[in-house]
């Protein structure tokens, strides 16, 4: 795997992580009436997205094995460019459902050589 590539992939796995850290035993109204929390979960989404959307770029064979990449980076343009519009509901349902899955398909492609 192509050194940039690692630390892309790399970078995602760190931002999954984070926000699975920061979310550990709350739930949507905590999640909802701390300013400081939203703002760190989406910070790693942003993160998240920023990454996946170069290594497409860099490794287009690569991203096919992360199921709704597209998906990924359009949210993370949301979060950056559509800021005052950003729903909680949204945001939480991505991390109630779609969290753990992505971070499994992080980690089985940072583990290939």
């Amino acid at each position: 795997m192509h050194a940039d590539a690692a630390k892309l992939i790399w970078d995602a796995q760190q931002a999954l992580q984070r926000i699975k850290r920061f979310v550990a035993s709350k739930d949507f109204a905590a999640y909802q009436s701390d300013e400081l929390l939203r703002s760190a979960v989406e910070r790693q989404f942003e993160i998240l997205g920023e990454a996946l959307n170069q290594l497409s770029r860099l490794n287009p064979d690569m991203v096919e094995k992360i199921p709704e990449l597209p998906r990924i980076v359009a949210f993370r343009n949301i979060l950056i460019h559509g800021y005052a519009s950003v729903d909680d509901r949204l945001v939480w349902g991505i991390v109630e459902s779609q969290l753990e899955p992505l971070i499994d398909v992080i980690a089985a492609l940072l583990s290939e050589d």
